[in-house]
């Protein structure tokens, strides 16, 4: 938002709560009007609410959650004067916390600043910041939480580090991966045309482009939403290597969404009720978010199912059920990965629109991505056979990748002198060792 803007927001704002202040303080009747300020501007938030302009009242709850991020001192320069002799003013609400200095406004001081004491409009606030409310919904504005038995309106007004973000900068930067996010943000530099896939991976890859290009028009402008299930869910089954994680991150370059890989080892956990809490943080954070969730070895958490026989048995069934509900009602795109598909519930698969194999390429493919692995300044030497190599040796697409990458950097070690058919089968042998095999 333009500075100028905020500095004429701020000053409607404060120009609001000294009134409210002052006709409380000589006992004249709030009745919760005018609203709102002549100087507030509604267009203003519009383009952080993607276009939408708040009504009066939810006009001044965003701009009561963002005041403290702007200026720390803000209510209490204007709450100090009125009490001059210091204490307290219950009934404008507000707490203080144990890193922020200043104020935090809570429900009742939305209802103060909107209602004053008319009773009927503070009733009409906290359905404001009930869990019904679109604000609330969208996890833009809320009310925080508090302890059993206290009023609920006493608990902080809440605003999204996200909006927060948009309001103040203009942009959102994508969440770091931490413990209460799970999930790391990647990407490649790599096109369409430098990966190998299977003719029929292609064309199911495709259909996925497709809905994430076509689906907000058939859902919404041709009413397809009322007939079927939001979001799309894939899983990819392959052998390690195959390109399911690449295939990811292309589909977000192609699509121009972010994908972030969420790493499961750091949801589950052993403590009853924390994989629940973690993946509840983690689908939270992705609502209304164009990003694509992709689960990294699904089967850590999506293996088949067991009978029940202890505690352990019943809450790890409750994980798996408890994601799949989030998984269902996710709006946006979820690949689940898996070197095994029989791996994987049978009950599970009914849960995908689609299924898509990633199997270990054959000699043909193998040849295609030699070629193009190898950048064009090693020099071959002239007894390397590549399609020999290809038969020859059954590596994967990332297996071939590394050796690539040994023989370019073996190539500049030795002075740019040519790429040698033993440095080259050595690098192989190295490759396949890796992977517990030999030739």
């Amino acid at each position: 938002m333009d500075p100028a803007a905020l500095t004429r927001e701020l000053a409607a704002l404060r120009t609001l709560l000294v009134g409210r202040l002052e006709a409380h303080l000589v006992a004249a009747p709030i009745d919760g009007s005018p609203l709102p300020p002549p100087d507030l501007e509604p267009a203003v938030l519009a383009p952080a609410l993607d276009g939408r302009e708040p009504t009066p009242q939810e006009h001044v709850l965003l701009l009561l959650a963002l005041v403290p991020h702007l200026d720390p001192d803000f209510f209490s320069s204007i709450v100090a004067p009125h009490l001059p002799e210091g204490g307290e003013l219950p009934v404008f609400g507000g707490v203080r916390t144990e890193n922020h200095r200043g104020v935090l406004p809570t429900g009742e001081t939305a209802q103060f600043v909107l209602a004053g004491d008319d009773l009927g409009r503070r009733l009409d606030v906290a359905r404001l910041l009930s869990g019904d409310h679109w604000l609330t919904q969208r996890r833009l504005l809320w009310l925080d939480g508090v302890r059993e038995g206290e009023p609920v309106m006493s608990g902080r007004l809440i605003l999204d580090s996200e909006l927060v973000e948009r309001l103040t900068t203009g942009g959102i930067s994508l969440p770091r991966f931490s413990s209460s996010f799970p999930a790391e943000h990647v990407y490649t530099e790599l096109d369409w045309d430098d990966v190998v896939l299977h003719p029929t991976t292609v064309r199911q890859i495709g259909e996925i482009e497709d809905w994430v290009r076509h689906e907000r028009t058939a859902r919404e402008d041709w009413g397809m939403g009322r007939r079927v299930a939001r979001g799309y869910r894939a899983l990819f089954h392959g052998p390690p290597g195959t390109g399911k994680t690449l295939t990811a991150m292309l589909l977000g370059r192609s699509t121009g969404r972010a994908v972030f890989r969420i790493d499961l080892s750091r949801v589950v956990s052993k403590y009853i009720g924390e994989t629940e809490k973690n993946l509840a943080g983690l689908f939270d954070k992705a609502e209304h978010k164009d990003w694509i969730l992709f689960f990294d070895e699904a089967d850590a958490l999506f293996g088949k199912r067991t009978e029940i026989r202890d505690a352990h048995d019943k809450y790890a069934n409750q994980e798996v059920a408890f994601l799949l509900q989030r998984l269902e009602n996710h709006a946006g795109l979820v690949i689940l990965a898996t070197n095994q598909r029989g791996n994987l519930d049978e009950a599970f698969m009914r849960r995908f629109q689609g299924s898509i194999a990633f199997p270990a390429p054959s000699a043909a493919d193998r040849l295609r991505i030699w070629q193009k692995v190898f950048p064009s300044q090693v020099e071959v030497a002239p007894d390397i056979d590549w399609s020999a190599i290809a038969r020859r040796f059954e590596l994967t697409g990332a297996g071939i990748v590394n050796v690539a990458q040994h023989c370019a950097i073996e190539t500049l070690a030795q002075g740019m002198r040519p790429l040698e058919s033993a440095v080259l089968e050595a690098a192989i042998l190295r490759e396949l060792g890796k992977e517990g095999r030999m030739v």
